[in-house]
């Protein structure tokens, strides 16, 4: 079972960053290879695994339940592919 939902503002813990969920994996789903140069924590592949629009950033990141934590801070993000994935705020999440 998925700790957070699509839609959702999470806190990456270790790098510090915002993003908001917009797609999850019940489990890891990109290559070994891809996992041996960027999952330097080695976190688990079998579990959640959630694709991140970053806020104040281009950048789309792929990242394991183990890392993340439901953030306080419900500001909007602010990413260019927003509107791609979202159409609504409601103070907490998106929609």
């Amino acid at each position: 079972m998925k700790k957070f939902h699509r839609g959702q503002i999470v806190l990456h813990q270790r790098f510090e960053y915002r993003g908001v969920v917009y797609a999850a994996d019940d489990y890891f789903c990109h290559s070994n290879e891809w996992y041996e140069l960027m999952a330097d924590s080695q976190p688990p592949k079998d579990q959640p695994w959630y694709h991140l629009l970053v806020d104040g950033a281009q950048q789309v990141t792929y990242v394991a339940e183990r890392n993340l934590c439901a953030c306080a801070d419900c500001e909007q993000i602010d990413h260019p592919l927003l509107g791609q994935y979202f159409k609504h705020f409601d103070g907490r999440g998106y929609y």
